[in-house]
């Protein structure tokens, strides 16, 4: 093309999994795709600020770096009724990271949507500091405590609206395009070239129980019980506990929202990952999944690529 594709990019909700947005952006990126707006919910709220705020090399390094002990450090109880952690901890790591600044001042246009369930209503999140914005997007049910903004106490923006075109429509860019990372269980992963393959670094090996203080592993084999309930392979309805009645229900619901938003703003492409990709709580598998997003973004978008003058 003889001036690059704007792009409005629309980054859904999907725990660890939302790691894999990490790869679509590098993917638009080597391919001329210049990248004017971001909207997203929960960890697309998450890698899309980070983004807009240009510290995406940052934070990619710090994500590859995390063993699973470093993601229960992050961790901060909140010994209450309405959330299992306060998430205060991992905001303070991003803003000593990044650096705390406001939306309205970020080279590219950004908006988190987080859900106001007392309206029973999405909210756009496109003005004021940028880690409240994410605070509240990625303020899951359950897992993390409500995050208060203006008077109202907000949830995870995938409980109403999981991939959030909406908020792009008026940007006027050349294209549009939305990375679900929730998609339907079972999809195979996209083959890997040997030349991404060989670049591709090996998975960040975890500690052996046997040197984490006890508290530690007793954290840890908590944490494998959430996540397979929210995150791991379907149980037999027989053998359904509470966590797979809820995981079950928020997959459900997101999913037909999910199909709803699409059909009523169909974007010009979509990315998908797999639900069954990782595990919600598994974000010390960042090395693979940007590379799961990479690779879906190849077969997903190649498309779009002009051949260049003369190519037969």
């Amino acid at each position: 093309m003889n001036t690059a594709p704007t792009v409005s990019l629309v980054l859904g909700s999907g725990g660890a999994r939302g790691f894999a947005h990490i790869g679509v952006i590098r993917w638009l990126e080597s391919h001329g795709f210049a990248i004017r707006s971001v909207a997203g919910s929960s960890v697309g709220a998450l890698i899309g600020g980070v983004y807009a705020a240009g510290e995406l090399d940052a934070f990619e390094n710090w994500v590859r770096a995390l063993t699973q002990t470093d993601v229960l450090r992050l961790l901060d109880v909140a010994w209450s009724p309405s959330g299992l952690f306060k998430g205060e901890r991992v905001m303070e790591t991003l803003k000593e990271l990044i650096g705390d600044r406001n939306i309205e001042d970020l080279p590219i246009t950004f908006t988190a949507v987080a859900s106001d369930v007392e309206a029973q209503k999405e909210v756009w999140l496109n003005r004021g500091p940028l880690f409240d914005a994410i605070r509240a997007s990625i303020a899951v049910p359950t897992v993390f405590t409500p995050f208060e903004i203006a008077g109202r106490r907000l949830l995870d923006g995938g409980l109403v609206n999981p991939i959030p075109i909406a908020p792009t429509l008026g940007d006027g860019t050349d294209l549009t395009i939305a990375v679900d990372v929730a998609g339907p269980r079972g999809q195979a992963p996209a083959p890997a070239s040997a030349a991404a393959a060989a670049a591709t670094p090996p998975p960040a090996s975890t500690e052996p129980a046997g040197v984490l203080a006890d508290y530690q592993s007793r954290i840890i084999a908590f944490i494998d019980e959430v996540q397979a309930k929210l995150g791991g392979e379907p149980q037999p309805a027989e053998q359904w506990g509470l966590g797979d009645v809820l995981q079950g229900s928020f997959e459900t619901m997101q999913g037909i929202i999910s199909r709803f938003k699409l059909a009523a703003y169909s974007p010009d492409a979509i990315v998908t990952i797999p639900r069954d990709a990782a595990r919600s709580f598994e974000f010390y598998r960042a090395d693979e999944l940007i590379e799961r997003g990479r690779r879906e973004a190849e077969l997903a978008l190649a498309h779009l690529i002009e051949p260049p003058p003369g190519a037969g």
